[in-house]
């Protein structure tokens, strides 16, 4: 009798388990693999099994682009000076001080100082000595509102004035051209532009494109990602657009005549993501020096991913790319992935443990993103 009852019970938990599991299932699934929002083009007639979920449907025009893959030095200019801290200060007097604790913020930007706009590092620093120890007046803007805030510097003993505030200039760096579009706007990188200490979206108010030359390759490895290490010419006959937005979908702006003639002139239709199938694709780039599509296997593609990042996870399959970078290294970030004669994303960032894998961004939001 009590073998019986043990039984039941153990059935009975079971029983409750795979429901707890079947329940939770289905809402991951609904979440993730099922789209709050599909785009359909005007004319078309489109089945969408979407399950037990609300689903709302955007009629649009299909949109064609030109594919790029070709590096790009990317210039951007931030709003003043970005602030990565505050520290303390050792004084003349010996004693340690931090002056713009809970007053300047990780984050902030310093637009100016005194009335007077602030455009680098340099300018603040000049600005802090030429005011010495008296009152300064920072203006800052501090996520969507501008604030005013005031603090003394900190005088040493090497007779310098300093705010203990660690901040940065404008960032460059080499990344991917991922389309064109007719009127020459362009999209690139797949990913925003972050500060690399906190992680957050840089505030951006312009930049540009420039020429650049691939020197050196370095090859991913299990927990070492890899990069393309390259020069950026930077002056004005090199210049290959101009950056008006930093986003988390990218980088956008519009490409000059000089950019347009480097890439192919054929446009390709810009896919829907529930166009986007597992299997083979191609990842289109010139990291050879050479313009090439290299397969690779989409193996997960997530519709209702909050990560607009990581739509879709890919592995390089194809044997040139791997003995060339070992899959997917820095630099690489913005190439455009192509399936079925269509561009249907962006490569965005690279498995550390296994560079053969990657996530990659619909390109439908890159195009919307714009």
């Amino acid at each position: 009798m009590n073998r019986l009852k043990i039984y039941r019970a153990f059935l009975l938990g079971l029983l409750i388990l795979s429901v707890m599991g079947m329940y939770f299932y289905i809402r991951w699934y609904l979440r993730t693999q099922v789209p709050d929002m599909v785009r359909v083009g005007v004319g078309e007639e489109q089945t969408l099994d979407l399950g037990l979920k609300e689903v709302s449907v955007r009629v649009v025009e299909k949109k064609r682009v030109i594919p790029g893959g070709i590096p790009i030095g990317i210039y951007l200019e931030t709003e003043g000076v970005y602030v990565v801290g505050t520290q303390e200060v050792e004084g003349e007097d010996g004693l340690n001080y931090e002056p713009a604790y809970q007053v300047v913020q990780t984050g902030d930007y310093i637009l100016a100082v005194n009335g007077k706009k602030i455009h680098n590092k340099d300018e603040l620093i000049d600005c802090v000595q030429a005011n010495q120890s008296n009152v300064m007046i920072l203006k800052l803007l501090r996520h969507t509102e501008v604030i005013q805030v005031r603090l003394h510097a900190v005088q040493t003993k090497e007779n310098d004035y300093k705010l203990g505030i660690w901040v940065k200039d404008d960032i460059q760096g080499i990344g991917t051209l991922t389309y064109l579009t007719e009127d020459m706007h362009f999209g690139a990188l797949g990913h925003g532009i972050t500060d690399t200490d906190t992680g957050e979206l840089l505030n951006s108010c312009g930049g540009s494109l420039y020429d650049t030359n691939i020197l050196e390759i370095i090859k991913g490895e299990r927990g070492t990602p890899g990069e393309i290490s390259g020069m950026i010419t930077y002056s004005e006959r090199h210049v290959r657009g101009q950056i008006f937005s930093n986003t988390a979908a990218g980088i956008f702006g519009v490409a000059n005549q000089k950019l347009c003639n480097e890439v192919s002139k054929e446009a390709v239709e810009v896919a829907f993501k529930q166009e986007i199938i597992k299997g083979p694709a191609y990842i289109r780039s010139s990291v050879s020096g050479e313009l090439k599509d290299y397969q690779i296997i989409i193996q997960e593609i997530r519709l209702n991913e909050d990560d607009v990042n990581k739509g879709m996870i890919f592995q390089v399959v194809d044997p040139e790319l791997l003995e060339l970078t070992g899959g997917v290294i820095q630099g690489m970030s913005g190439s455009p992935i192509l399936q079925n004669g269509k561009l249907i994303g962006a490569v965005t960032h690279v498995f550390v443990n296994d560079p053969t894998k990657g996530y990659g961004i619909f390109a439908e939001t890159m195009v919307e993103g714009r």
